[in-house]
């Protein structure tokens, strides 16, 4: 039986729950005053698609994944650098850059890291944007999920409107994509986390259990 699958994102080998309704914000930005990007969603992504695209296209944007900066490439996006998939790991790459650098954080209205303030209190120069926002979709809402089921997380926010609605039965087979998401699950809950966070390295994960 195929895994349930809470996530933007979807995949032919699992049971496809967005679990998040998205709102595109449209904040007035200067781009000008900025010499890189942050990006840590595809949802900042496609945020991005609201503005006159002259206006950022030399802007190279640091990237949390793999997966958002292949969704910053498609969108014509430059690439820096990516990160290795979590917020806090942000900052040392961040801190290797010249202190009065500028970057702009492009972000949701709730964040599960607070890896910006970290850097700032450190001296150095980032500016949040809030550009989208997130609730917990209908479709979570109505689930009905089998016995013995397998449930693949894919953030923080996934597990959260998964709560709202539903209890983690004993039987389920809970698997996270990192440790961030790993964190917003309820205490005595022992998920299976991914070795890299990626939906692939979640699927893996199934065919050795």
């Amino acid at each position: 039986m195929k895994p349930y699958l809470f996530s933007t994102s979807s995949h032919p080998d699992t049971i496809d729950v967005n679990p998040l309704e998205i709102s595109f914000l449209k904040p007035s930005i200067e781009f000008a005053q900025y010499d890189y990007l942050i990006l840590t969603s595809k949802q900042a992504v496609k945020a991005l698609s609201q503005y006159n695209y002259a206006d950022y296209k030399e802007k190279q944007a640091l990237c949390i994944s793999k997966a958002t900066a292949l969704s910053f490439k498609e969108a014509n996006g430059k690439i820096l650098e990516v990160g290795h998939g979590y917020g806090d790991n942000l900052s040392g790459i961040i801190s290797s850059y010249p202190k009065d650098t500028k970057w702009l954080y492009l972000r949701a209205t709730e964040v599960a890291s607070n890896f910006a303030q970290v850097t700032r209190d450190c001296g150095y120069c980032i500016d949040e944007s809030v550009v989208y926002e997130s609730s917990c979709s209908l479709n979570i809402k109505t689930l009905k999920i089998r016995p013995k089921a397998i449930l693949i997380f894919t953030s923080p926010s996934s597990v959260k409107c998964f709560l709202k609605y539903h209890k983690l039965n004993e039987d389920y087979k809970v698997i996270v994509i990192g440790k961030t998401t790993e964190k917003a699950l309820p205490t005595g809950i022992k998920p299976i986390v991914a070795t890299e966070p990626s939906i692939a390295s979640c699927l893996k994960i199934i065919n050795s259990l």
